[in-house]
């Protein structure tokens, strides 16, 4: 297959010619191993059992191969980070090793943590962006930088929205007809629950609590339910209820693999903010996964299906197109060496879906609206942002599945997702 770039690309053009190792990180296939790939001379895949046992036996191999080397599903043999760590003292010149996994190494392995000498870099699913539906014209970096030109038309509609929620950021499953599409997420999460956990030291006792409290926080996408209450709905009608500590543990372990990407919530330095949540707003990495565990296929969630917590509202669909956002800003964010939050006060009065924080501060500030239109009563919290922060609020934004990027006589930016980009 003829590759694609990725935003990422960017970044690694920017840094490995001057960085020596670079470990890049993400969910099972995000895509870390063809991006890597296009940068390397020798490629060891340590999923394949003749190169593990071959570089077990001799770690320091490494060095006596041509550079860039790339290290793949690198935690199978932790000993390898700890001689890429030891090569880079010896040798600390740029564009030497490539390191790819899934997960970190399992509970209870000790390795250096490789601070100032293997630099992290983190891949996420295909934005928006990189789909090829639509040419950006609004870019999120120029947005930061203030006075950023606003304007483009798109015919990506609703309904196409829904298409790349359920086709999944993920490449290789997305071009898959829908059958197959399907049945390859069903076992990307069935693998998850009785591969990946085990294989990384994760003892899974109860495979269908796990499902069930997985199924549980999708159906939570977007929110910042409380883990009380997606215990509750992961429990209800087990006969044999999982503890809370044995459920947090497989959160942790979840969050360890990327599955479960959470946007932590954002407080502002030095800001008269106050009274603000810390519950961090509850995602998948790929809301694909997250409409095949609620099971609510094209058809219902245009026709408003799909099963919400309690108290909570809006629309499941509403859910996983914040989720859609969320997933394409997070690469555009890291792209501009940016931070991604949410706000929210303990009563609720007040609510951003995303902040976008970059430096010196700057922050824009970004509603995800179901609907083609906007009105002022969709802006008034981007306001009040802008009323309590002042010129650190360069840009309020208004993400919508309509048809035209344009600016409000208040400033505040409308752009369709499909016209939004790094």
């Amino acid at each position: 297959m003829v590759y694609r770039r990725r935003i990422v690309d960017d970044t690694l053009d920017e840094l490995f010619p001057h960085l020596a190792a670079i470990a890049l990180e993400g969910a099972k296939g995000v895509g870390k191993t063809a991006t890597a790939k296009q940068r390397a001379a020798t490629i060891l895949a340590l999923d394949r059992e003749r190169q593990l046992e071959t570089l077990g036996a001799d770690p320091d191999a490494i060095n006596r191969m041509p550079a860039p080397v790339l290290i793949d599903e690198w935690q199978l043999l932790p000993p390898v980070w700890d001689s890429v760590r030891r090569s880079v003292d010896d040798d600390a010149a740029g564009g030497r090793f490539l390191l790819t996994g899934s997960a970190g190494v399992a509970p209870g392995t000790r390795i250096h943590s490789g601070a100032g000498r293997i630099v992290s870099l983190r891949m996420h699913p295909l934005s928006v962006a990189e789909r090829d539906i639509e040419r950006p014209t609004v870019s999120l970096r120029e947005l930061l930088d203030g006075g950023a030109d606003i304007g483009g038309r798109t015919d990506v509609r609703l309904a196409d929205y829904t298409d790349e929620i359920l086709r999944s950021g993920l490449p290789g499953i997305r071009n898959l007809p829908e059958q197959a599409r399907r049945a390859q997420l069903d076992g990307y999460i069935e693998r998850l629950v009785t591969h990946e956990l085990p294989e990384n030291g994760v003892e899974v006792r109860r495979p269908l609590a796990l499902r069930s409290w997985l199924a549980a926080y999708a159906a939570a996408t977007s929110t910042d339910a409380s883990y009380s209450l997606l215990l509750n709905a992961a429990t209800a009608g087990l006969a044999e209820k999982p503890t809370r500590q044995t459920l947090d543990g497989y959160r942790e372990q979840l969050h360890r693999l990327f599955i479960v990407d959470p946007v932590q919530a954002w407080s502002p330095t030095f800001a008269p903010l106050r009274r603000l949540t810390k519950a961090p707003k509850h995602h998948l990495v790929d809301p694909a996964l997250a409409a095949r565990l609620v099971g609510v296929g094209r058809a219902g969630l245009l026709q408003g299906e799909g099963d919400r917590p309690s108290n909570i509202g809006g629309t499941w669909l509403g859910a996983l197109f914040e989720s859609l956002v969320t997933q394409s800003v997070r690469v555009y964010a890291t792209a501009a060496h940016a931070n991604l939050g949410h706000l929210r006060t303990y009563n609720s009065d007040r609510e951003i879906d995303l902040i976008v924080e970059g430096d010196g501060f700057k922050v824009v500030a970004i509603e995800v609206k179901l609907a083609g239109t906007v009105g002022d009563h969709d802006v008034r919290h981007l306001n009040w942002l802008k009323e309590s922060l002042g010129d650190r609020v360069v840009e309020r934004v208004v993400v919508t599945t309509g048809e035209f990027a344009y600016r409000r006589r208040d400033g505040v930016v409308v752009v369709p997702l499909a016209l939004l980009g790094p």
